[in-house]
């Protein structure tokens, strides 16, 4: 590792040791190579290009997709002394000129831009006047036209290659299946071998997938477990978006809602007000969360199914971008299956796509009902694997299967004697024999299948009928109000009857008395957690005061750090991970003074 490379380490960022990959990434693109980088979010991407982009001569230019995004990496670059802009449309035109002046005369380390500010009409040839150290490409899954955020400007950046030949290609994503590194790779022409991939397993986050039961109080469990700390909350809709912030604000929270069909300024003054708070929690639809990057959102919840594996491994993935533990819980039922099986349907993409998001959905449904390690099942979508994480809520309490080929064959029939026209409530109450004027109005309560399932109850039965939807054998009528039918797969099963194994759903324990610790403040000795919230406010005053999140002065792992360390000198302080030379000179004295009064 080329000395350079470890000095900008230290001084700047405040590390003493590259990460993982990161040091035969950094040392191959400061070579004057190109590079794929995929790296799981908080795996230490962005060192990948800043680095090299500070170590060669000229200035990095990075394609981001979001204003926010960008404006969050240049707040976090000059704290640590690095001349760093964003190049954007909403630039007044005097700080537009300026910008282009320093571009010029070469006074930047690093520029951002968006896709479409770099192919409008001059642009490319102005920038092709300065020096370029590297090109990086970020959130660089976004050209996949099979990707779940594919966008068209994406597509066009292979003029780069055209324009710029002689200069360092990096693309860099933390989603992408194997079709879609090799679109990325064909589009951007970077090399298979210089494509580095470092897997997409995040080991801080558990993961928890539950059956929609009491939606609302499911997630206020969840939330009782990180009191104090920030995290999203994702619906399908705008509607329940903005429902469930009111609903939360109620109970208490400081909740936001953020989604398309809100007020631009009013959808902004929400996002800034969640990357500047530490308790927030913003209730969004999936338009939200790729522009940000806060380190320190603790839970990420989906009150309804998400729209792929890629979708939920990436809106997961904005959970404990800094390392420390983290939680996402995923609540789903047979309604969120038909839904986004109906969006396929309806879609005006070609077949082949259909097929492909079906397949997509069909993957997403494994892992909802897997009764095997979910860490294991997501990574393995994705080609990676690990062994049984033990952080997970299937490891953590492994499911209970029975053979359940009786009861689907009973459930099935239920449906096909019922006219495969009424919801799951109405196909229990039948299997359970229930006497009420609908069933006896029907004529359902003198059908064969009528009280053929008492062996089980009703929770047992809406868990089998959800399975047998994830499974394919039952679908989902959402004109029809909800009503179940047999799938051509169904047809197949009542033929052939083969064995089916099934989960038994987990019982759920009502909690009560304190809340103790989240994952996350568990991390931090107790010890050393009152000197912890006193340097957490003293960042927070200091943020207030430059109008910046907290996080771009000291992330919380530097500030547990700091609390376990208790440095009584500025040569202490600059020994802990996080702080460089530029923040040591900067925050130095204020976080010193509060750890001498505490000591």
């Amino acid at each position: 590792m080329p000395t350079r490379a470890l000095d900008i380490l230290k001084t700047v960022y405040g590390y003493d040791a590259f990460r993982g990959p990161q040091a035969r990434i950094v040392e191959h693109v400061i070579a004057g190579n190109n590079a794929f980088v995929l790296m799981p979010t908080g795996g230490g991407k962005s060192l990948c290009y800043q680095i090299p982009a500070i170590a060669r001569p000229g200035m990095g230019l990075i394609v981001s997709p979001l204003l926010a995004l960008m404006a969050d990496q240049v707040a976090a670059l000059r704290q640590v002394g690095v001349r760093a802009a964003a190049l954007n449309s909403d630039l007044p035109p005097e700080e537009r000129r300026a910008l282009w002046s320093a571009i010029g005369s070469g006074e930047l380390d690093l520029l951002y831009v968006a896709p479409e500010t770099l192919l409008r009409e001059g642009v490319l040839e102005r920038l092709g006047r300065a020096q370029l150290s590297l090109i990086a490409i970020d959130e660089a899954h976004c050209l996949s036209q099979w990707g779940h955020d594919f966008r068209p400007s994406y597509r066009q950046l292979d003029v780069l290659a055209e324009a710029f030949p002689q200069t360092p290609r990096m693309a860099l994503t933390a989603t992408a299946d194997e079709p879609t590194r090799a679109e990325i790779l064909a589009h951007l022409r970077i090399a298979e071998n210089d494509a580095f991939i470092a897997g997409f397993d995040r080991p801080n986050i558990r993961y928890a997938i539950a059956e929609k039961d009491n939606p609302r109080a499911q997630l206020k469990e969840f939330l009782r477990r990180h009191e104090g700390e920030s995290g999203i909350v994702y619906c399908l809709s705008k509607r329940k978006t903005d429902e469930t912030a009111a609903w939360l604000r109620s109970e208490g929270y400081e909740a936001l809602a953020y989604h398309a069909g809100m007020d631009k300024a009013a959808r902004e003054a929400n996002q800034l007000r969640f990357q500047h708070g530490e308790a927030v929690i913003m209730v969004a639809t999936i338009a939200f969360g790729m522009g940000i990057d806060k380190p320190d959102v603790r839970l990420v919840a989906h009150l309804d199914l998400p729209s792929s594996m890629e979708a939920y491994y990436q809106e997961t993935g904005r959970a404990g971008r800094d390392g420390l533990p983290s939680e996402a819980l995923m609540l789903y039922g047979p309604e969120d299956v038909a839904l986004r099986a109906r969006f396929i349907d309806e879609s005006d993409a070609p077949d082949q796509r259909k097929r492909t998001e079906r397949g997509k959905l069909d993957a997403l449904l494994g892992l909802a009902e897997t009764a095997g390690c979910r860490r294991q099942a997501l990574l393995s979508y994705f080609g990676d694997h690990c062994e049984p994480c033990g952080n997970c809520d299937t490891c953590a309490e492994p499911p209970q299967l029975f053979d359940g080929t009786i009861a689907a064959q009973k459930a099935l029939s239920c449906i096909y004697r019922t006219g495969e026209r009424f919801g799951q409530a109405y196909i229990v109450d039948v299997l359970l024999g229930a006497t009420n004027e609908r069933i006896a109005g029907f004529g359902h309560d003198k059908i064969s299948t009528f009280g053929i399932g008492t062996e089980h109850d009703s929770r047992l039965w809406r868990a089998i009928l959800r399975q047998l939807i994830a499974l394919r054998l039952v679908e989902v009528d959402l004109a029809g109000h909800g009503g179940l039918s047999i799938a051509p797969a169904g047809r197949d099963f009542l033929r052939d009857k083969p064995t089916l194994m099934l989960r038994v759903p987990p019982v759920r324990r009502a909690r009560r008395g304190k809340v103790s610790a989240s994952a996350a403040q568990s991390a931090v000795p107790e010890a050393d957690r009152e000197l912890f919230q006193m340097l957490r406010q003293k960042r927070l005053e200091i943020a207030r005061l430059q109008n910046v999140p907290p996080y771009v002065i000291f992330h919380d792992k530097t500030l547990i750090e700091l609390a376990a360390a208790r440095p009584a000198s500025r040569a202490e302080m600059a020994n802990v991970p996080g702080v460089g030379e530029a923040k040591l000179d900067r925050y130095g004295p204020a976080f010193l003074s509060v750890i001498a009064e505490n000591a």
